[in-house]
């Protein structure tokens, strides 16, 4: 197939997005640099609402582009979940970055733009270069988030640690990729799995060694133990918004990334990698949740806490194998729930945390007495991530739970168990701060903005609404045509 034959439009959704991102920062550029620009915001916003409507009508009928980007309703339940997510972050920035008027808003939403677009092109990817691509686009605009508080020592060192290991694992995945290229001579994750049984059976160092090297560079990504030292110290340093992002928008498109590779790579060899991805989880959901109870810092503590559900995630990694179509139904479920919960707490934190001026876990004292509305929001996101009842989470980790009975790892569901309990110890550490302990003596009552308030009543409700009617979404997952290149 030529550029000429090839079905350009399944890719109109990318191709709309970086123009609306190139828009935004020219925008930006021809009303000056400096100044408060709520409308950027705003532009923005509705270029991924724009964007999302383009994904559902062009996404909606499975096609590819010569096995390099498949459109199927894997990656369509996908990029909806990361347009959303990147909107959510954008709402949660427009107060944050009214605060902190060293940050130029134009670059900052245009670059937002950019990492959904690269995070859009690597779930999409059927081919190496393809992928590469796309998480390098994502990477590359991670970094420079990250580092966007360029007067801020914290800030600018949580950048330079992060271009740095990031690099490394991007050198570890390309180095594993090149084992595949060369012994099959081609890019594409279907020849490449067509031909991994033989593969394994006449090079198998090769194939662990690409296996493995591969591993190590995505679970960098994704931030599991033992590749996630990186976490705390960038989640730490960077804007309180782009915690989120990175915490929940980037976590996501990994594991996408992730799946496209085992699903269309090493399927047919799942016996060579399975126990790998069980003892991860399980690592992962241990180191997690132990370090986190011992973090006074709330972005540090988040960044434990999301060690620690990556390790849930991968739990139906592993049993991919035997549960089929209903392990990504579980993945997809607890993605959303993930984005929900996670992105409603940070919507909270960031609110919080900059009108104390600290992100120290006391900024949340007798924040009950200031917000009820918060306090109890944040409760029931505190909850669901635990996985209590009545909530996404709870739904989401009971499927995840189940469906690692059925596929024989009851050790790892029994893991998954105790480290959910051992996981309410840390987030009690907030709710006993908000309605346990007084407010300050100079706290006053907080003033919520339209647009945060926005993020946490839409996580809110869905939080709740999955939790008591998840067949909602379940029951549309399941007629879904997941891959189409196969």
């Amino acid at each position: 197939m030529t550029a000429f034959d090839a079905n350009w439009s399944l890719m109109t959704p990318e191709i709309v997005l970086a123009a609306l991102a190139l828009l935004v920062f020219t925008i930006d550029f021809m009303t000056g640099i400096h100044g408060k620009k709520p409308f950027i915001g705003k532009l923005s916003v509705m270029s991924l609402l724009v964007t999302a409507v383009l994904v559902f009508l062009t996404n909606s009928t499975s096609g590819q582009i010569a096995d390099v980007f498949v459109v199927d309703g894997f990656a369509m339940i996908f990029k909806l979940i990361i347009l959303v997510g990147v909107a959510m972050v954008i709402l949660i920035s427009m107060n944050y970055l009214d605060r902190n008027e060293e940050i130029y808003q134009g670059e900052y939403y245009s670059i937002l733009l950019f990492s959904a677009l690269g995070a859009m092109i690597m779930v999409s990817s059927a081919d190496l270069i393809t992928l590469f691509i796309g998480l390098e686009i994502l990477s590359i605009s991670s970094y420079c988030l990250v580092g966007f508080k360029k007067y801020h020592r914290h800030s600018t060192e949580a950048a330079i640690k992060y271009v740095i290991l990031g690099g490394t694992a991007s050198a570890f995945i390309l180095y594993g990729m090149s084992f595949l290229y060369g012994l099959t001579g081609s890019t594409s994750l279907r020849v490449i799995g067509e031909a991994m049984p033989q593969l394994f059976a006449d090079y198998s160092v090769m194939m662990t060694i690409s296996f493995i090297f591969m591993l190590v560079g995505f679970g960098f990504k994704i931030s599991i133990v033992p590749f996630h030292m990186w976490a705390p110290d960038v989640y730490e340093g960077a804007p309180t918004p782009i915690t989120a992002f990175l915490s929940v928008v980037s976590k996501i498109a990994g594991f996408g990334i992730v799946l496209r590779v085992m699903v269309f790579g090493f399927l047919p060899v799942y016996e060579e990698w399975i126990f790998i991805i069980a003892v991860l989880a399980a690592v992962t959901m241990i180191v997690g949740n132990a370090i986190a109870l011992t973090q006074k810092n709330t972005k540090r503590l988040m960044a434990y806490s999301g060690i620690a559900q990556a390790g849930y995630l991968l739990v139906p990694i592993a049993a991919l194998p035997f549960m089929g179509n209903f392990s990504l139904s579980m993945i997809l479920f607890y993605s959303v729930a993930y984005l929900m919960m996670t992105l409603g707490a940070f919507a909270v934190i960031t609110l919080v945390t900059e009108d104390a001026g600290t992100s120290d876990l006391s900024s949340f004292a007798g924040l009950f007495q200031r917000s009820p509305y918060l306090a109890v929001a944040m409760t029931v996101f505190l909850v669901s991530l635990a996985g209590l009842p009545l909530t996404a989470g709870f739904i989401g980790k009971a499927q995840i739970f189940f469906g690692a009975v059925s596929a024989d790892l009851l050790w790892l569901a029994i893991i998954m168990i105790v480290m959910s309990v051992v996981s309410f110890f840390y987030y009690f550490s907030f709710i006993k701060q908000m309605f346990m302990t007084e407010p300050k003596a100079n706290d006053k009552e907080l003033q919520v903005p339209v647009s945060l308030s926005a993020v946490v009543t839409v996580a809110l409700a869905v939080t709740i609404i999955l939790g008591i009617m998840p067949n909602f979404l379940l029951d549309i997952f399941t007629t879904l045509n997941w891959f189409a290149l196969f």
